[in-house]
């Protein structure tokens, strides 16, 4: 049989159920009403202005009125798994993934909120020193030396052309590099299905630019390598230009 709970404990549970749901649960005894709205206002907007910020097209395609109704919903149901704050744009991204057919919400709001909150993610990412590498060199021959910080997406949806003037009714996908420059400026560049590709077999290989190529190649049943080669040398020069790829191995 389990012991009863502390008073101090029923309290703060009960404090803590009123500040998610203030509508729907009474507001603990013993608290003045003017302070606990104070605190509940205070705590619902540091939430609020978090999601604003790393949101900002989610929250304008919902409207002024849909959109702090969702975060309502998500401060009142969902259980972040983390304590940090700075995660909780992550925890309202995953409670999108849930909520979103429940909600009758937009169909590629989930993945648009990913891919905003893929900036912050890549901005904020903690990663080692990248290794020396030779910025001028050769990307075919050399093995490419990829931004440390760098998230390699792809979505159903066309999620970096969604806003205001433009709201898909169907699935169009999407590859997208989201990455950290040197400057430590966040950059973005858009992908078709061949370069997302050579990106996973360069970062998960570690090969040179022409053996990606050419497995590209192999894997298509291309009858040119050349073609695949050349291609592959245009894309990773542009990634190189955009800040993506940093150099090549020494």
């Amino acid at each position: 049989m389990n012991a009863p709970q502390p008073e101090f404990q029923r309290f703060q549970f009960a404090f803590a159920r009123h500040v998610r749901d203030p509508r729907g649960t009474a507001r603990p005894a013993g608290v003045p009403a003017r302070r606990m709205d104070l605190y509940n206002e205070l705590l619902f907007n540091n939430i609020e202005s978090s999601l604003n910020t790393c949101f900002p097209v989610s929250r304008d395609m919902l409207g002024a009125r849909r959109w702090p109704r969702l975060v309502r919903a998500f401060f009142r149901d969902w259980r972040c798994l983390t304590p940090h704050y700075r995660e909780i744009p992550r925890e309202f991204v995953r409670y999108l993934s849930e909520a979103a057919p429940a909600a009758n919400l937009p169909p590629w709001l989930a993945e648009l909120a990913h891919y905003e909150w893929a900036e912050l993610a890549v901005d904020i990412m903690e990663t080692p020193e990248p290794p020396p590498c030779d910025a001028e060199g050769d990307l075919l021959d050399r093995r490419p030396v990829f931004a440390p910080a760098l998230m390699n997406l792809a979505y159903a949806w066309p999620v970096h052309r969604i806003g205001p003037s433009h709201r898909p009714r169907k699935p169009v996908p999407a590859h997208l590099l989201v990455f950290r420059r040197r400057d430590d400026s966040v950059g973005f560049m858009e992908l078709n299905p061949v370069s997302a590709r050579l990106v996973v077999l360069l970062q998960e290989y570690g090969i040179t630019g022409r053996e990606a190529a050419l497995r590209i190649a192999d894997e298509l049943a291309h009858p040119d390598c050349d073609i695949v080669t050349a291609g592959a040398e245009v894309t990773l020069e542009a990634m190189r230009q955009s800040g993506a790829i940093y150099g090549t191995s020494t």
